[in-house]
C-alpha cells in the first residue's frame, strides 16, 4: 500500500491517505478487488512442483500462484528494511511460508531511500544486492516472486503533474536497472510497475494519461531488456488499484494496446470503507460491506478475468489491525471468510497483506491462529459462521435462552461442542432452520460463576471449514467517570464489566457533528478513542480532542456490543479537557 507510517504507531502506517480516499471510494467504488483460485489438493500440481518452471500459458501461471503473502512493512519501509518493527529478513522466513501452504510472495520495495536524488537516478548497489539476496532466498523455496517500485508512487510518483519529465525519467531510469539485475531470473518472478498509483494536482483524466504512460513504459523497458524478460509476467495496475469500473476500463484499454498475452492485472481489496476502520457507524460486516466485496470482485472478473487477463489481488486485509479490537472480531472472520470465498469463485489469485500482524517473524508464530485457520480453510472450501460470535448473559439473575442465527454457507450443521463435549440436542440447544437456540439450562452451566468477561467458548461445527468460535460472556451496564486531561488525550476511567466497546457518537449541543470525521457523528476506532479492557480506560485521543472547538460541550454516546449507551460530557478549554459522566 501507499500508506507509509504517519505516526509511530505501527497499526496506523497503512491508515495515512485513507480519509482523503474516503470521497473517491464512495463514488467510484472500495480500495480495489481481487482475489484468487483455490489451492488444489496438492498445492504444487498447478505448477508442477516447487522445483517446475512457471507455466507458459499466464492465466495457468497466476492460478498456480495462489496463495500469496506480503513480505510488507520490509524492502518497503523508509528508510530501511527493519525501520518500521520489522528483524530482517532471512531464508528460514521464506521456508516457513512455504511450509505453510502459500505458493507466491509479493515483495514491496522502496527504492527512493537508496537512489540518487538526480540523473542517471543510480540505485545503491549494496541495496540491489540486498534485493536480490532476499528475492532469491523466496525463489530458492520454489515460490513465485513479485517485486516492484512500491511507496516511490507518494514520495515522487505522486508529482507527475507538475514535474512530468523529471518523473518519468527517474521512473524509467529505475526500472531500467531492476529490469537488467533481474532479467536472467526464472519466469516465477514477476515484476509490478507501481504500487497503488495517484497523481497530485491532475483530473481523473490526466491521471489515468499518466497510468498509461507510465505502464506503457515499464512495459517497454523490460521487454526490451533482454534474457528472462522478453516474456516474464509483468503486472500492470488500476489507478489507485481500485476496482471501479472506470479504472479497470482504463487498465484495460492499456492492457489491450499492448498486445502481450504475458500481462496480469492487479488490484487491492481493504473492504468498505467505514468497516474496514470502524467508522461511521460501521461496526458490521453488514449487507453495505457485502455488497462492496461482492460487486467490486464481479467487476474484476467480468472485465479481465472472463476476457483471458489473469489478476492478482496484490494485497487484502483491513485498513485496522486485526489484532486491535477495533473491530470486532466475529465481524473481522466473517469478513475474511468472505472475501477469500468471493476470489475464490471469481478465479482471482490472492496475496494477504501482512505488515506484521498475521506473522511473527522472530519467533515464526501466528499471531491469529484462528484467523490463519479460516484463511487457510477458504483455500479449498467454505467456513460457516454465525450472526454474532457473543453471548451476553447477566451478571446475576436468571439467564434466558438465546437465539443466533446460523450462516451456513452451503454447509450442514455438525453440532455444538465445548472443548471436547458435544452438548446435547433438545437439552442444551435446538434448532430450527438456521435459528439456533442455546437453552437457559446450558447458559447456565456454561456461564460458571459469572464473572465479568469471558466464562467460555463454544464451537458451532458445520460440515467443512474451521468452526465458529461462540463465546459466553457475563456483563453489567458498563460505567464511566469524570476525569480531567489535555488535548495530548483524556482518560476516562472505565467499567467495561463484561462488555465491549462498538464505537463513540460525538455531537454538539446544535446537533451538529464534533471530531475530526466531520461528515459523521460516528467517529474513527482507535484514530479519535480506544478502549483498554486491562486498564479500565476509555482514552480520547488528540486528534479526536484537538478537532474539538472551544468552550463547546460536546456530548459523547458510547455504544457497547450488547446494545447499552452510556452519554459522556467533554468540553475544551484551551488545552485543558473536562470529561463529566451524565
Amino acid at each position: 500500500m501507499n500508506d507509509a507510517p504517519r505516526s509511530t504507531r505501527p497499526n496506523r502506517r497503512r491508515l495515512g491517505r485513507a480519509a482523503a480516499l474516503l470521497v473517491a471510494l464512495a463514488t467510484t467504488g472500495s480500495l480495489a478487488g481481487g482475489t484468487a483460485l483455490a489451492a488444489p489438493t496438492d498445492p504444487d500440481r498447478a505448477g508442477g512442483g516447487p522445483t517446475a518452471p512457471a507455466p507458459r500459458d499466464p492465466m495457468a501461471a497466476v492460478a498456480a500462484m495462489q496463495p500469496g503473502w506480503n513480505l510488507g512493512n520490509t524492502l518497503d519501509a523508509i528508510p530501511d528494511e527493519t525501520s518500521w518493527g520489522n528483524p530482517l529478513t532471512t531464508k528460514a522466513l521464506f521456508d516457513h511460508i512455504r511450509s505453510q501452504g502459500f505458493r507466491s510472495v509479493r515483495i514491496p520495495v522502496t527504492w527512493f531511500p537508496h537512489q540518487s536524488d538526480t540523473a542517471p537516478y543510480t540505485i545503491d548497489p549494496v541495496w540491489m544486492k540486498r534485493v536480490r539476496q532476499v528475492v532469491d532466498w523466496a525463489m530458492a523455496d520454489g515460490l513465485y516472486v513479485e517485486i516492484n517500485v512500491h511507496h516511490d508512487s507518494w514520495k515522487w510518483i505522486e508529482y507527475m503533474s507538475t514535474d512530468h519529465d523529471t518523473t518519468v525519467a527517474r521512473f524509467n531510469s529505475t526500472w531500467q536497472q531492476i529490469a537488467a539485475e533481474f532479467k536472467d531470473e526464472p519466469r516465477k518472478l514477476l515484476m509490478e510497475s507501481i504500487n497503488e498509483p495517484q497523481f497530485n494536482d491532475a483530473t481523473d483524466a490526466r491521471k489515468s494519461q499518466y497510468l498509461n504512460e507510465l505502464n506503457t513504459s515499464f512495459h517497454d523497458i523490460v521487454r526490451n531488456s533482454g534474457g528472462q524478460n522478453k516474456d516474464r509476467l509483468l503486472v500492470l495496475p488500476s489507478l489507485e488499484t481500485n476496482n471501479a469500473q472506470n479504472r479497470l476500463d482504463d487498465l484495460t484499454t492499456t492492457i489491450h494496446a499492448l498486445h502481450d498475452r504475458n500481462l496480469v492485472a492487479t488490484v487491492h481489496y481493504y473492504s468498505w470503507y467505514p468497516f474496514s476502520v470502524n467508522i461511521a457507524g460501521g461496526t458490521n460486516f453488514d449487507a453495505k460491506a457485502q455488497q462492496d466485496l461482492t460487486e467490486g470482485f464481479t467487476r474484476v472478473h467480468d472485465t479481465l478475468v472472463a476476457k483471458g487477463i489473469p489478476v492478482y489481488l496484490g494485497e487484502y486485509g483491513l485498513l485496522t489491525d486485526t489484532n486491535s479490537g477495533w473491530i470486532e472480531r466475529g465481524e473481522m472472520l466473517k469478513y475474511f471468510e468472505a472475501v477469500d470465498y468471493q476470489a475464490r469463485i471469481n478465479g482471482l489469485t490472492t496475496a494477504l497483506w501482512d505488515a506484521y500482524q498475521v506473522l511473527n517473524r522472530a519467533t515464526m508464530q501466528w499471531r491469529d491462529p484462528e484467523l490463519v485457520a479460516l484463511v487457510k480453510a477458504s483455500w479449498t472450501t467454505r467456513s460457516g459462521t454465525a450472526s454474532t460470535d457473543n453471548l451476553f448473559v447477566p451478571k446475576s439473575g436468571p439467564i434466558p435462552a438465546q437465539t443466533i442465527t446460523l450462516n451456513t454457507n452451503g454447509l450442514f450443521f455438525a453440532g455444538l461442542w465445548h472443548g471436547d463435549t458435544p452438548l446435547i440436542p433438545y437439552l442444551d440447544y435446538t434448532l430450527a432452520g438456521d435459528q439456533l437456540t442455546l437453552t437457559s439450562r446450558a447458559l447456565t452451566r456454561l456461564a460458571g460463576d459469572r464473572a465479568y468477561g469471558l466464562n467460555s467458548t463454544l464451537q458451532v461445527r458445520y460440515s467443512d471449514g474451521v468452526p465458529w468460535p461462540l463465546n459466553v460472556r457475563s456483563f453489567d451496564k458498563p460505567t464511566v467517570t469524570d476525569a480531567t486531561g489535555t488535548t495530548t488525550g483524556l482518560t476516562v476511567p472505565t467499567r467495561f464489566n463484561g462488555d465491549l466497546l462498538a464505537t463513540m457518537e460525538a455531537t454538539y449541543a446544535d446537533g451538529t457533528n464534533a471530531g475530526p470525521a466531520g461528515w459523521t457523528p460516528y467517529q474513527q476506532f482507535g484514530y479519535s478513542f480506544a478502549s483498554d479492557y486491562t486498564a479500565g480506560t476509555t482514552t480520547l485521543t488528540s486528534d479526536f480532542l484537538t478537532s474539538l472547538r472551544d468552550g463547546a460541550p460536546v456530548r459523547l454516546t458510547f455504544h457497547y456490543w450488547t446494545g447499552a449507551t452510556l452519554t459522556y460530557q467533554v468540553t475544551k478549554s484551551g488545552t485543558t479537557v473536562t470529561g463529566t459522566a451524565s
